[in-house]
């Protein structure tokens, strides 16, 4: 697969939804996040977090949903949670056998956001 991207390394937009689903199952199992997702649309968080990893993996779709910090702002994170969910989002990707090169690439994409997911509405005053 030399020179196929990261998109087709993760075997396009069939393999990312296949790493979403299995990563919101462990998000939602987890005792410290799943509280968090308890009256979440699940469907529409799944859909856009496979269109945000497929834009950032180099795929056809685009992230449309709202800012990143926007989704984000009623969500009490703190960075023990953003840290837990990229634990889990690294044992997602090596449970789907990914290399460790590519799950670099994906967990640096979600990390980018640390600050927009930490952001409070407190932060804008």
């Amino acid at each position: 697969m030399t020179g196929a991207t990261l998109y087709d390394r993760l075997g396009g937009r069939e393999g990312i939804e296949a790493v979403v689903d299995e990563f919101y199952d462990r998000l939602l199992a987890d005792d410290e996040l799943g509280p968090f997702f308890e009256d979440a649309d699940l469907e529409m968080l799944r859909r856009t977090q496979a269109d945000f990893l497929c834009e950032a993996a180099g795929g056809p779709e685009s992230y449309d949903a709202a800012p990143v910090r926007e989704a984000h702002l009623h969500v009490p994170f703190t960075e023990d949670h953003i840290l837990r969910a990229i634990d889990i989002l690294d044992e997602t990707l090596a449970t789907f056998d990914v290399p460790e090169e590519d799950a670099d690439k994906v967990v640096q994409a979600v990390a980018a956001y640390e600050a927009d997911l930490l952001a409070t509405p407190d932060d804008d005053e």
